[in-house]
């Protein structure tokens, strides 16, 4: 069954706000996995779990069409709202039933998203609908090896986080966990012959203390304590930019911290 916690208009728009777009790193491993499988020219790329269309939007100049699928109409309507490539578009849907032919699709791709799927369902759509030697890539991030640093309080804020994760680790769905094991029991039930794993690749960037608290803001598990208690939800957002601040020592939300993140991607080839 597909799970369906992304689907609020709220969390949508915090989506599109705050949510990472996947390191070019990975896209250009995806793409030369691709190239070396299967070849050129890379017609259809399937993004699964799209949500806003982050992942869609770095794929859209390698492939003559993106598809985003989402279950989520209110995450399409965000993805739709976005200016970009002429070449995406988004249909609602799930990653076990999707609206293609029989070996039509080159790439089929997902972006934190792959541990919502039913795995034996999503597996036999991908075996269904890839072309010979049509790739599947599975990216994420291990939330666990996230750390932050700023001058001198980088440990600190290290353990501001984890506390925050702590708080939150009640509500957390076991499908998140599939995430932080980093795929690993998909990557097994993978039926291709032809299949890698990337573990770690570590990604360094900026981002501002607003951007971070938000970025928490759209994890599932913080929806769900949401909806169980609003006010204290709010209250652990606004606490939590306060004692980054206070802990900086400075005043403004947008002062930017270094964020690195571990990401890993599950890769493979369909018999040609």
């Amino acid at each position: 069954m597909t799970h369906r916690l992304f689907e609020g208009k709220d969390h949508a728009s915090a989506y599109q706000k705050y949510r990472f777009t996947p390191p070019e790193e990975l896209n250009n491993i995806i793409l030369q996995y691709l190239s070396k499988k299967k070849g050129q020219p890379h017609v259809l790329a399937v993004d699964l779990g799209c949500g806003t269309g982050q992942n869609s939007h770095l794929l859209a100049p390698h492939f003559q069409e993106v598809v985003g699928i989402d279950i989520s109409e209110c995450q399409l309507e965000e993805a739709r709202a976005v200016p970009g490539y002429p070449n995406i578009t988004y249909r609602r849907g799930t990653a076990e039933d999707l609206p293609f032919p029989d070996c039509s699709v080159d790439l089929l791709t997902a972006a934190s998203a792959a541990h919502w799927f039913d795995q034996s369902r999503f597996l036999a759509e991908a075996s269904r609908v890839l072309k010979p030697r049509g790739c599947v890539a599975l990216l994420g991030f291990s939330d666990l090896n996230t750390r932050l640093h700023y001058q001198d309080c980088g440990e600190r804020l290290n353990q501001i986080y984890e506390e925050v994760r702590q708080v939150l680790l009640p509500y957390t769905s076991n499908r998140v966990t599939v995430s932080e094991g980093k795929l690993e029991e998909l990557y097994s039930a993978i039926p291709f012959p032809d299949k890698e794993r990337i573990d770690s690749v570590q990604v360094k960037s900026s981002i501002s203390v607003r951007n971070l608290v938000g970025f928490i803001e759209t994890w599932s598990m913080f929806q769900i304590y949401k909806k169980k208690d609003p006010k204290a939800a709010d209250e652990l957002l606004l606490k939590t930019q306060k004692r980054f601040l206070e802990e900086m020592g400075v005043m403004s939300p947008d002062t930017e911290i270094e964020q690195e993140m571990e990401y890993f991607c599950v890769l493979a080839s369909k018999p040609g």
